[in-house]
């Protein structure tokens, strides 16, 4: 029998089976040791998670930071890229934002945040900056006001009247406090939702006897039009709450708690840094100098730090919701143990 040769069977330019095979271990090889650097490759420049901070038209952390631009630099460290969206008019505006994830976090108050929380809006707490009872200064920042040229001197004068609020926010709730406390009936005294920059003008011209209303609004209003307080043993502050959208702290806890922490870093500078503080306040919120100098002064010195809530935070808040429920500002009772952002209550 004719022998036929290697060469003859895979040709004269092909490689003999085994150093075929070798050729071909060797290339898948190669492939997935390419494969493996282009993944790690992917892993190490992976697009930087987004987290939107959406504030109002106060004298909170949120434009101070913005301006100071030391928390975006914090998070982009950490693959955060940090988007703003503000100022918003009030905290019914920037829950709405959030709500249509337009902003991930907002501070907001308790009160507004519990209005939003009962009528079964996707958000949850993620911190909270409980209120100094000693700190009576802080309570002139929400104040009711009459115009400057107004008969109205006391809350039982108010009696007949209009009042401009927001309802379900800060505005009704301090209303109601303060007919509470100085034994006037709430349907004697007529509550219109207007919105600050429309109530404003409104109490001006006479279309309204009155306004609750909190900084940096009620400042303006004294300052710059001579507005008028009424004299009222006011409560106690409410709570400022941190509120994140439900998905987002769903989706993103790590990200949501690095910016939280970030935003009290910089409460913590924003309290021991009064003038630069006010100075950011001009340029963010487009207010003068001298009402940005007021609000600071306002304030006081109180630095509460933005805390993750305690059973005692909530408990506190809980008292304000069933008052809110008793007073039919709320349609529903609210349990507000059960709004605390998921990785907060897993870290308790």
């Amino acid at each position: 029998m004719k022998r036929i040769t290697t060469q003859q069977l895979w040709g004269s330019k092909a490689h003999p089976p085994k150093a075929n095979l070798v050729a071909t271990l060797l290339a898948t090889a190669l492939v997935g040791v390419v494969s493996a650097g282009i993944q790690t490759s992917a892993q190490t420049t992976s697009s930087p998670q987004t987290i939107k901070l959406g504030y109002q038209r106060g004298g909170g952390v949120f434009p101070v930071a913005q301006e100071r631009g030391e928390l975006d630099k914090l998070l982009a460290a950490k693959n955060i890229k940090v988007e703003w969206s503000g100022p918003f008019d009030r905290c019914a505006s920037l829950l709405q934002a959030i709500i249509t994830n337009n902003a991930d976090i907002g501070g907001c108050g308790d009160i507004p945040t519990i209005s939003a929380l009962a009528a079964g809006q996707p958000l949850c707490i993620g911190r909270v900056i409980p209120p100094d009872p000693d700190d009576k200064r802080r309570r002139n920042t929400q104040v009711i006001l009459v115009a400057k040229d107004s008969p109205i001197k006391s809350i039982a004068d108010l009696v007949g009247k209009k009042v401009a609020i927001n309802t379900g926010g800060a505005g009704e709730w301090l209303l109601l406090k303060a007919l509470e406390v100085n034994n006037v009936p709430k349907d004697k005294v007529e509550r219109l939702n207007i919105a600050p920059p429309d109530a404003l003008p409104a109490l001006v011209n006479g279309q309204v006897d009155a306004w609750a209303v909190w900084e940096p609004y009620n400042t303006i209003a004294e300052l710059e039009h001579g507005a008028q307080r009424i004299p009222v043993d006011l409560p106690p502050l409410t709570y400022s709450v941190m509120v994140v959208g439900r998905d987002k702290a769903t989706q993103a806890p790590q990200a949501v708690e690095a910016a939280l922490n970030g935003l009290d870093q910089e409460t913590t500078w924003m309290f021991q840094n009064p003038d630069k503080t006010a100075d950011y306040m001009v340029k963010q919120l487009k207010i003068s100098p001298v009402v940005a100098k007021k609000v600071i002064d306002l304030r006081g010195t109180y630095a509460g730090n933005l805390v993750k809530p305690s059973a005692e935070d909530i408990a506190r808040i809980q008292t304000n919701a069933d008052w809110m429920l008793e007073n039919k500002i709320l349609p529903k009772k609210l349990d507000v143990a059960s709004t605390i952002c998921p990785s907060i209550k897993a870290s308790n």
